[in-house]
């Protein structure tokens, strides 16, 4: 060792090059700890697994990493951290289903593999190629993961590739889904009736419905047993004159299916189109459409307007680009990525397209409500299928127009009505079994949630739910447990949940619903989805609006031109002709592609309607100039850490909100227990504050709460490379002096 040192002394080259890093040497003497399984559910089996793998998350603060054994199964990718349970961070909103470092399958968007530091998209055709040093998955929630496959062993390294690639992006077959085998091993009761959800399976369901909206329509039930056609739901409602040989000649094509009813009479309807050539050729497709028309019009006051969303907004494909590009800017791995992507951030998304397809959808929905509420005309809207703008479009308008949509087991019934039993093609448009055919994939339910989070924006009050509510909701549709986003129709769920379980001979399969919050959550987790600014209607209110319903609407609507008809007894024989004529050629809509603002007599409606008292139970129009279509920042944004905000954001506002309701509710308990015990019985309990009490002095929510659990006021400071400081503007600018931005982003 003493000559050694002598010749190092003397600068002699030294002769051994070390390349393991103190990380490494750390690392080494934790593997030998035995490995950690995952928690595996019901029916979850292990395909493969690797230990010695390194995971980054992108919102890993020290960008280190954590070693640990990544395994495989047939519902998700789970890696398991070799670090201390009790060194990780508490986490408050924790999903029954996986962790948060579990990736469902559903769940992964794209993968690539890194070689010699190029990176390539990973296909299934490159499972017998030479192994990744790393792979990155892009996931569909919009995280983003990283494991490095350099310190496994190699035949370790290779199965874990193969297994991952092959699971995630080869073709499946539906039986082969982890629901099936998942549910076979579990009991799922059907929903309890006391929740209030209308699954509109059964008949009930739908006389309730339109009992409730006081409809004039003909219940159907012919479609019991999928006898009219597999593509029309069990049960349904179409206008009273359509009669019992007119529900089935063209396959459900062409035949209007009630959505709401106004109080005034007139209702809106949608239907799936016949193809444009059939109509031109046919004379017996245009003599079914023009009565399918009269049908219509005589629902009330023979008065119709009709709208083919095909032509006047962006198709299922047109939706899949734009998406494709505007998530781009939120899979964010490492910090210089965001920066690097922060200097025309704004400018970015606007290029997508994405938003402004938000904001035709939003307009177009307006256009209907004023159609309904303005000119008390019934409204058609249609489309080829007829299941995914028009669901879009009626749901949306459905949401202005009835408060009873905003709550959130109306909300969930809406979905249930407009888009499980409308025959909406989640399998296909979601993608469930990655096939390789993605024609047919498009977020079409996405953008309707984008819909709603811009009312909720605008009108928090209205919703008795959150926007954590419609975040955990998006993520459910890539969760392949529940019946509600598995399949592409009634019939097409009905052929497989009713099958007889093999586990079980004589009973069926029932999978859970995603309404049925606790297979995920807890109640204390579940609290909150419910809005602590949410007030129901008061009974005056009630009382208020049932009078007002008995009153003839057309005279309490904004003044407009609607057709004014004549008050003859004779009017509907004598001008049937001369007005199936104008039925032709009256169309809804006014306002085509362009971003600009609609026609002035739509901007007169929303005006008349700004001048009236904001009434949060009555008809709600949405904003969309450019200020006011805001991000969806809690989807979006809740996993880039650059962006967090600790001890701020708009949770900070919520959680004083639920901090007052709960002194509100202390105070009244005391009144109760001095005046009468009697009284706190009846009073309703009000949802805790956010993670149950109050985090201490030392520990702040982040503006990403509950995604992103709690941190400590010392957790993270962010850092904008001085590369790109420099090269933003000139010498004396931002960065000079190593200055950085403290968690309330002042400088120190």
């Amino acid at each position: 060792m003493s000559a050694l040192g002598a010749a190092c002394g003397k600068g002699a080259k030294a002769s051994f090059v070390s390349y393991v890093i103190p990380e490494e040497i750390k690392a080494e003497k934790d593997f030998g700890k035995q490995d950690k399984p995952p928690n595996l559910l019901p029916g979850e089996v292990v395909f493969c697994g690797a230990s010695k793998v390194l995971r980054y998350r992108q919102d890993d603060v020290s960008q280190r990493g954590l070693f640990g054994t990544l395994v495989c199964t047939n519902f998700r990718l789970a890696f398991v951290s070799d670090q201390d349970p009790s060194e990780e961070l508490e986490n408050l909103f924790r999903n029954k289903m996986y962790g948060e470092d579990d990736i469902p399958l559903a769940c992964v968007d794209n993968i690539y593999g890194v070689y010699e530091d190029k990176r390539k998209l990973i296909t299934g055709g490159m499972v017998k190629n030479k192994i990744p040093s790393k792979l990155v998955i892009h996931c569909k929630d919009l995280r983003v993961f990283q494991f490095t496959l350099t310190y496994c062993l190699g035949e370790e390294a290779k199965r874990i590739f193969q297994g991952i690639t092959h699971h995630c992006l080869e073709p499946k077959s539906l039986r082969n889904l982890f629901a099936f085998s998942f549910c076979e091993l579990n009991s799922f009761p059907e929903m309890k009736r006391q929740q209030k959800t209308l699954m509109f399976e059964v008949l009930d369901d739908w006389a309730q419905d339109m009992n409730r909206l006081r409809g004039a329509c003909r219940l159907v039930d012919e479609n019991a047993e999928f006898g009219l056609s597999p593509s029309l739901p069990q049960f349904f409602i179409v206008p009273s004159n359509v009669s019992e040989a007119d529900l089935n000649p063209f396959q459900g094509h062409g035949l209007p299916m009630w959505c709401w009813s106004h109080p005034s009479g007139c209702a809106l309807f949608k239907t799936s189109a016949l193809p444009a050539a059939v109509l031109q050729e046919d004379p017996v497709a245009q003599a079914y459409m023009e009565k399918m028309l009269t049908a219509v019009a005589h629902n009330y006051l023979f008065s119709v307007k009709t709208e083919d969303l095909s032509d006047t907004l962006p198709s299922v494909t047109d939706i899949q680009l734009a998406y494709n590009k505007f998530k781009h800017f939120f899979l964010i791995e490492n910090t210089t990525d965001f920066w690097v992507s922060d200097v025309k951030w704004l400018s970015s998304l606007d290029g997508c397209g994405w938003l402004d397809i938000v904001r035709q959808c939003l307009q177009k929905a307006m256009e209907v409500v004023e159609c309904l509420e303005k000119e008390n005309a019934n409204v058609l809207i249609m489309e080829e299928g007829g299941s995914d703008l028009c669901c879009v479009i009626s749901s949306l308008a459905q949401l202005m127009l009835d408060p009873f949509y905003r709550t959130l087991t109306g909300f969930q019934s809406l979905v249930q009505k407009e888009w499980v039993a409308g025959g909406h093609r989640f399998m296909e448009r979601l993608n469930q079994l990655h096939l390789k055919d993605k024609e047919e994939v498009s977020p079409v339910f996405l953008l309707f949630l984008e819909g709603v989070m811009v009312l909720l924006s605008q009108y928090g009050p209205s919703f008795q739910f959150t926007e954590t509510y419609l975040t955990v909701l998006s993520d459910s549709l890539h969760l392949p447990v529940f019946s509600t986003f598995l399949f592409n129709s009634q019939h097409h769920r009905h052929i497989y949940t009713q099958a007889e379980s093999p586990h079980s001979p004589g009973s069926v399969r029932r999978c859970p619903v995603v309404w049925d919050w606790s297979v995920q959550f807890d109640c204390k987790a579940q609290e909150l989805f419910i809005n602590p600014l949410y007030t129901e209607k008061s009974r005056t209110q009630r009382a208020s609006q049932r009078s007002q319903q008995n009153k003839h609407q057309r005279h309490l609507s904004l003044p407009g031109s609607g057709f004014k008809l004549s008050p003859k007894r004779g009017f509907f024989k004598d001008e049937a002709d001369s007005l199936k004529k104008i039925l032709r050629v009256k169309r809804l809509s006014r306002w085509m592609l362009s971003p600009e603002p609609g026609s002035s007599s739509s901007r007169d409606f929303y005006q008349a309607w700004q001048c009236r008292p904001l009434d949060y139970h009555g008809l709600l129009l949405p904003c969309v100039d450019g200020p006011w279509l805001r991000l969806w920042m809690q989807r979006y944004l809740r996993w880039v850490q650059e962006v967090q905000i600790f001890g701020g954001g708009l949770v900070t506002v919520l959680s004083r909100v639920y901090g007052l309701l709960e002194e509100v509710n202390a105070l009244r308990r005391e009144l109760d227990h001095r005046g009468g015990a009697g009284r706190s019985a009846a009073r309703p309990q009000r949802p805790r504050a956010p993670g149950g009490e109050a985090p201490g002095p030392q520990v702040r929510l982040s503006s990403s709460f509950p995604f992103s659990g709690l941190r400590s006021s010392s957790s993270y400071k962010p850092s904008i490379p001085d590369s790109l400081l420099h090269g933003l503007g000139p010498s004396g600018g931002l960065g000079e002096g190593g200055e950085e931005l403290d968690d309330a982003g002042s400088v120190v």
